[in-house]
């Protein structure tokens, strides 16, 4: 009996641990999309450092990346930015990729 809580604690552990670093990583990978979108967008540093916080805002609307995915969408459309959506997604994934790898590396 003791074996089985033991394991099951170990699961909500792991659990909690790879949460955590997931958020981490999306975190991460939101202000570096933010950077990069904001360089297309050339905003000044000043404008650049308001805009990561308003796309790690976009991220807190719902699960999952279409929120940032809208947000980075709907501005590069405002600043006449042309760009495909097969791009910003991919840029999405490239740098979520980088984030976690990134995070590994620190461990």
């Amino acid at each position: 009996m003791n074996s089985f809580r033991d394991k099951e604690k170990a699961a909500e552990t792991k659990f909690v641990l790879e949460a955590a670093e997931e958020f981490k990583a999306e975190a991460r990978r939101n202000k570096k999309i933010a950077i990069w979108a904001g360089n297309m967008m050339n905003k000044s540093e000043e404008e650049a450092k308001k805009y990561i916080g308003e796309v790690i805002m976009a991220d807190m609307e719902e699960a999952g990346d279409d929120d940032v995915y809208r947000k980075l969408r709907a501005d590069f459309t405002e600043a006449g930015v042309e760009i495909s959506d097969i791009a910003i997604r991919d840029k999405l994934k490239t740098m979520l990729a980088e984030a976690r790898q990134e995070i590994a590396d620190e461990r």
